[in-house]
């Protein structure tokens, strides 16, 4: 089913403003389909499990209807467990965020009679129970529903099931007979047909049909992870098996850009797609991500709608999906034409129940695996590694290599010796060819510029290419890379375009402050180095090398990490 972006809703700015502070730029396939059916006011019977976004799907349009002026209960949601009562009361709550004059109250037994006694007195339009305690209110005569304008009963089979339907019948019996009736539920049993033939009017069916998951060759694993160490778990495990193509979901807007900036602060060569980003930024990600010299794409399922890369090694949720719908269609970008691909999720708090109904409705089964220690890591890198030169072996035509080596043996040493010497030599190898490589300069076709601002002034990538782009005829694909030390940076620009930026941009104000872009020139051997690696004068500075395809090396950025404050960053 298409999809709809939450800015096509016919919303209030107050309520587009609270979901985009959300960060979620699409609407899951039951808000999509519920949201215009209940801004009708019409009685809806909504079939949808739990993580499937309907929270939002019945509680967007029923604040929409609230009159803040009136202080009486407008809406009322019946929920079968405290947890989930008080689920629904925190997302509520983050949609009333610019709804002035409007509060909510969650009820629910196991809580003080008072709180929530003080609360109903001083006047709440949503009110979210458990029908017993509601109950409960009703008759101490604490809760007054003639104002109620919506009810709705969410996991209704759930209450049914846990024996709450003489409950639910005298809350539907004490609310106004002119009102909206709204059942969600996961199963249309026969007891819920009943209730709906009973209290709704000509309700109409929003049901969402789940898809099966049908590629069997990828590896699902989940880690159990607090959401301030995901990055770097996430670090880990794209060291671990050595991945140089990759996507990683997040679920907002903010998380990606964050996401990207600690990524090219670690080295990795990563760019976001989301949908804040012009199609010219789009085209540009995807070229570089297609022609292997992005190696992870972070992005917002939306953004990734039609993304089709081959060799795709691995999809990570780095926030689990909204629905389980989504979560089939991102990790069944790996794994294609019969090759094997890697799905990893990242479970933290409630996430858990969430990955429950993942597995239960795409019936794949989702192993959990301890996360990753820096041993590990070094562990499974040297096994890739003898992986590696047992295919070589294999592969034969060793004949000439031998011989030379047979010249060693006959010095004394043996082939044990001899083998692991080469090993210790290759495991520094990355290492020492990083550090020649640093003497290079900027790729063919560019020339390398300096300039006078970096970290410490909070300079971004972004704000670099944006005074580029309008302040001179370059294009933004004309614009290289860009890398950030705290006081200076460096830009990438095409050698056509590079006269132009010198003219005009060789004195300027970015963020305020007087900047001034330089030719940059290379760091002659044997000069002393200043901060950051750079020169201890200007414009002689000290050039990164571009690196792609199999120039490509974890200890590069294990190097950078250590030792580094330089911060490498793709063009957004």
């Amino acid at each position: 089913m298409n999809k709809l972006r939450f800015d096509e809703l016919e919303l209030s700015p107050e309520m587009q403003r609270a979901i985009a502070d959300m960060g979620f730029e699409e609407a899951s396939p039951i808000q999509t389909e519920a949201i215009p059916i209940i801004m009708q006011g019409r009685d809806v019977i909504g079939q949808a499990q739990t993580g499937t976004g309907k929270t939002a799907a019945f509680g967007i349009p029923a604040i929409e209807s609230i009159d803040p002026k009136d202080r009486r209960v407008q809406v009322l949601i019946l929920c079968p467990t405290r947890e989930l009562a008080v689920q629904v009361s925190e997302e509520i709550s983050k949609l009333i965020k610019y709804k002035a004059g409007i509060s909510v109250v969650p009820i629910y037994g196991g809580q003080a009679y008072d709180r929530q006694l003080r609360a109903l007195k001083q006047g709440v339009q949503i009110v979210i129970g458990t029908p017993g305690r509601v109950m409960d209110h009703i008759e101490r005569g604490t809760l007054q529903l003639d104002g109620v304008k919506k009810i709705i009963l969410d996991e209704a089979d759930e209450m049914l099931d846990m024996g709450f339907r003489e409950d639910i019948e005298f809350v539907l019996t004490k609310i106004p007979a002119e009102r909206q009736t709204i059942f969600f539920s996961a199963t249309m049993s026969k007891p819920i047909m009943e209730l709906t033939k009973k209290y709704q009017r000509d309700p109409q069916v929003v049901k969402v049909v789940h898809q099966t998951l049908t590629v069997a060759n990828i590896e699902q694993v989940y880690f159990e992870v607090r959401n301030n160490m995901k990055m770097e778990v996430l670090s880990r495990i794209i060291d671990m098996y050595n991945l140089k193509s990759m996507i990683v979901f997040c679920n907002t807007k903010r998380m990606v850009d964050e996401l990207v900036s600690n990524l090219q602060a670690r080295g990795y060569f990563a760019d976001g797609l989301h949908g804040d980003m012009n199609q010219t930024q789009r085209t540009n990600v995807m070229t570089k991500f297609k022609a292997g010299t992005l190696e992870i794409l972070v992005a917002t399922d939306v953004a990734a709608r039609g993304i089709d890369v081959e060799d795709l090694e691995a999809v990570f949720n780095y926030d689990l999906p909204q629905d389980e719908e989504a979560y089939v269609h991102r990790i069944g970008r790996t794994g294609r034409a019969g090759k094997s691909g890697k799905a990893f999720s990242f479970v933290s708090g409630r996430d858990i129940y969430k990955l429950k109904d993942i597995m239960r409705f795409t019936n794949a089964k989702i192993k959990l695996a301890p996360v990753p220690s820096f041993e590990d890591v070094a562990e499974i890198k040297t096994n890739l590694f003898l992986d590696q030169i047992k295919d070589i072996i294999q592969q034969g035509k060793l004949e000439k290599h031998i011989a030379r080596v047979e010249r060693l043996l006959t010095e004394d040493f043996t082939s044990l010796e001899i083998a692991a010497a080469l090993l210790k030599m290759n495991l520094k190898e990355a290492k020492a060819q990083a550090a020649s490589e640093e003497m290079k300069g900027p790729r063919e076709g560019f020339n390398r510029l300096f300039v006078t601002i970096g970290k410490k002034d909070r300079i971004h990538p972004k704000d670099i290419i944006e005074t580029l782009t309008e302040n001179t005829s370059i294009p933004s694909n004309k614009i290289g890379d860009i890398d950030l030390y705290d006081k200076f940076s460096f830009v990438e620009i095409a050698k056509e375009y590079t006269s132009e930026v010198l003219d005009r941009l060789g004195r300027t104000t970015l963020l305020g402050k007087p900047v001034s872009f330089e030719k940059a020139q290379k760091k002659m051997p044997g000069e002393n180095a200043g901060e950051d690696g750079g020169s201890s004068s200007r414009g002689s500075f000290e050039e990164r090398p571009r690196r792609t395809g199999g120039d490509r090396d974890r200890n590069d950025r294990e190097r950078n990490t250590r030792f580094g404050k330089r911060e490498k960053s793709r063009r957004w």
